[in-house]
């Protein structure tokens, strides 16, 4: 049941392998990218829990030997200190420049061990092998890699691409509901932003998928990360297309900063926040109809995922602040805020020329409601 995504890199290109049972084959699958017989992992304390045994196994049935790092959970974990004890771990670990990391784990270890990768030594080779849902189908996937600052989140970082992604599909079913959920927020974007029909998919079956169906489980990763490919093969570095990816982005940033990048908000549930909103004020601007929105809204609503504000436990700054957290944004081109907007379901585009009085209007009517 295994399906396989190709990006088309030039001289970077890479496999996504998709489906369950793929820690055991781990080691087969990397040995065809080398033949060191020694891998370094970092992972973190949850996922070492659950499945650094089996990936450990996996390996060593290939005739790898291991050794892994295990840093703290969270999204505290993406900043300088523990990227700074990853990359000197891993100097006295002795890992050369033809060696291949392994990032175990979701977006927070993929984001932080790929860009320990990308300076260390000038640059070695790693595998991402994610674990949660949000990174199977997105950060796992393009290249992006990086830490937070206090100024924000993501601005310090490299563009350095995988050698390979091993999306298991069965460590899925240790996700807690929240975090799965979390995950779809990053799913259903890619309806959203350019694929009507994978959202009228969705809306199908989502719901058995999120109970635990295994096939459309491993569909639903396949046709988001294909998506996401074809987007980084026409632009690896953001300069144009690749933006749409960041649909819902820009409201999920100032949220995540307003929360403190704690566990009142995680990624995915500000990314399903963000849509709802972008598409709202698309529909406000006259872009698209009001029917858009309300059939957003009920299908995050119908899944059980976060979707307003009054979904967020605890205070929130006013409209104005929110809007001013936006400027920290990397998607800021010369000072002036870029969102991504939406003609229809599917229908995504980006654009500088958006009024801040009517994101501020959004926003006060959206607290209002909390």
């Amino acid at each position: 049941m295994t399906e396989l995504v190709h990006v088309g890199l030039e001289g970077r290109e890479y496999d996504i392998h998709i489906g369950p049972g793929l820690l055991a084959r781990a080691g087969d699958l990397i040995s065809t990218l080398t033949n060191r017989r020694r891998m370094m992992i970092v992972t973190e304390e949850n996922v070492a829990a659950l499945h650094l045994k089996a990936l450990q196994d996996g390996l060593a049935a290939a005739g790898i030997q291991s050794e892994a790092l295990i840093l703290p959970a969270g999204e505290a974990t993406k900043s300088w200190p523990h990227f700074t004890r990853a990359v000197e771990w891993l100097l006295e670990q002795k890992v050369e420049r033809k060696d291949l990391v392994i990032a175990f784990g979701g977006g927070v270890i993929g984001d932080l061990t790929g860009f320990a990768a990308a300076v260390l030594r000038r640059g070695v080779g790693f595998v991402q092998i994610p674990t949660s849902l949000l990174a199977q189908v997105d950060s796992s996937v393009g290249g992006k890699t990086g830490i937070n600052a206090p100024q924000g989140k993501n601005l310090i970082g490299a563009f350095h691409q995988p050698s390979m992604v091993l999306a298991d599909t069965d460590v899925l079913g240790t996700l807690t509901s929240r975090d799965f959920l979390a995950g779809y927020g990053e799913v259903v974007k890619y309806g959203l932003l350019g694929d009507e029909a994978f959202f009228d998919w969705l809306e199908q079956n989502a719901p058995a998928m999120a109970a635990g169906d295994q096939t459309l489980r491993v569909e639903a990763v396949k046709r988001s990360c294909q998506m996401k490919a074809d987007i980084v093969e026409r632009d690896e570095t953001e300069q144009g297309d690749r933006a749409l990816l960041n649909l819902g982005h820009t409201f999920c940033h100032a949220l995540e900063a307003a929360t403190g990048y704690s566990d009142r908000l995680l990624h995915g549930e500000g990314v399903a926040i963000g849509c709802a909103l972008a598409f709202e004020l698309s529909s406000r601007l006259g872009l698209c109809s009001q029917e858009a929105p309300s059939r957003v809204r009920a299908h995050l609503k119908a899944m059980g995922t976060k979707v307003d504000l009054s979904d967020i436990e605890g205070n929130l700054p006013s409209a104005e602040a929110l809007v001013d957290l936006m400027g920290q944004d990397k998607k800021v081109v010369d000072g002036q805020l870029r969102f991504i907007m939406a003609r229809g379901i599917g229908q995504a585009y980006v654009t500088g020329d958006v009024p801040r009085d009517a994101v501020v209007a959004l926003l006060q009517d959206a607290l209002a409601q909390r």
